[in-house]
């Protein structure tokens, strides 16, 4: 469950913000980290430096090169330097919705669009904003974040807080954030995501496949995929509920119960596939509302749609962006139209759709 929640793109660093205390915090945030950016040359040069991260560095920095002599992707200083933080996260991500309603409460800024959550870089400051949401009656969710693109405004360093991945999710991620960088449409997480999940997922078959190393273990995927679909179901069930009309006492009453009975099918779904196998239980036990749902969906709703436009281009990097480019020109109502045309022709099963509102740059 990795991808919902652990790396969001935060393009929003550079835009007009609506107040000027949040502004000051973002550019404060940020630059830090561009104050405190060192070379990974010379991080791993240095003396001081610990032996796992050394490796690890060394790794990043083939994969870097991996993504723009194999992959295609931008060639600039992105991902060669490198911050040490004093954190466990980059970023607190703060998502927000109405009682009863799945769309999320919006922040819309000039260059990364409309974005379903806001950012900040103090832990203390994300939860202080989620407390003002819910005294407004909202629904609220705090997720960290490790790592996120400024879409190349900024060259975007390794984090300390990315050193914890495996190498698979270390060297995936680079490729995910370096493909922001080269398609990004305003207003379309689903598209953006779906698009670097692709990038980030065929980038790694092919960087495997060049370090001689067997296919990656689909067991992890493929449960990740099935307990979307299971959140995505309860996401859709609630949408329902709430434009049924009932009473705000009773709504509220069938909200904990449609809760719940996820929570049953879960459990179900978890003995009969995956016994034994309990990653997903701390997730379903916890808190759940529907500022908690956001995230799931955006990630691979098309990837299939990817998928099927890369083997049109002959499996060929270049062609590929060039197809994608396509799609990214047109109007939003003109390419989630041809997006499903693309999808109902691979025969893949149609996930819930994401609210437009939910669209942005997650």
């Amino acid at each position: 469950m990795s991808r919902p929640i652990a790396v969001m793109t935060m393009g929003l660093v550079l835009s007009a913000c609506s107040t000027v205390n949040y502004y000051a915090h973002v550019a404060k945030g940020q630059g830090e980290l561009v104050a405190n950016r060192r070379d990974v040359s010379d991080v791993i040069r240095d003396p001081g430096t610990d032996e796992k991260t050394r490796e690890r560095l060394a790794l990043s920095q083939e994969a870097r090169r991996f993504a723009s002599s194999h992959l295609d992707l931008p060639d600039n200083r992105s991902y060669t330097s490198y911050v040490k933080l004093d954190r466990s996260y980059v970023v607190w991500n703060v998502f927000a919705t109405p009682r009863f309603s799945i769309s999320p409460i919006q922040h819309c800024f000039p260059f990364a669009g409309c974005v379903a959550y806001r950012g900040y870089f103090s832990k203390d400051k994300a939860k202080a904003e989620a407390t003002r949401l819910e005294g407004e009656g909202n629904d609220v969710y705090v997720g960290g974040v490790p790592a996120y693109s400024t879409l190349g405004w900024f060259s975007d360093p390794i984090l300390s807080s990315m050193m914890r991945w495996d190498d698979d999710e270390l060297a995936g991620t680079i490729f995910h954030e370096l493909a922001h960088q080269l398609i990004y449409v305003k207003d379309d997480s689903a598209f953006n995501e779906s698009f670097a999940s692709f990038v980030q997922d065929e980038g790694l078959r092919e960087w495997r496949q060049s370090r001689g190393l067997p296919p990656q273990d689909d067991h992890e995927k493929t449960m990740d995929d099935g307990f979307t679909w299971l959140v995505m179901d309860l996401r859709d069930r609630l949408k329902k509920l709430y434009a049924s009309g009932v009473d705000e006492k009773t709504m509220a009453e069938r909200k904990q119960q449609t809760i719940e009975d996820f929570r049953v099918r879960y459990a179900q779904w978890r003995d009969l596939d995956w016994p034994n196998d309990h990653r997903y239980d701390a997730w379903v036990n916890g808190p759940i509302n529907n500022a908690r749902l956001l995230p799931f969906g955006i990630y691979d709703r098309w990837t299939p749609v990817f998928l099927a436009l890369f083997r049109h281009s002959e499996g060929q990097w270049p062609a590929f962006y060039a197809n994608v480019r396509e799609f990214a020109r047109l109007p939003y109502a003109q390419r989630q139209k041809s997006l499903q045309q693309w999808l109902d022709s691979t025969g893949q099963p149609t996930v819930p759709p994401t609210p437009q509102s939910a669209t942005g740059s997650p």
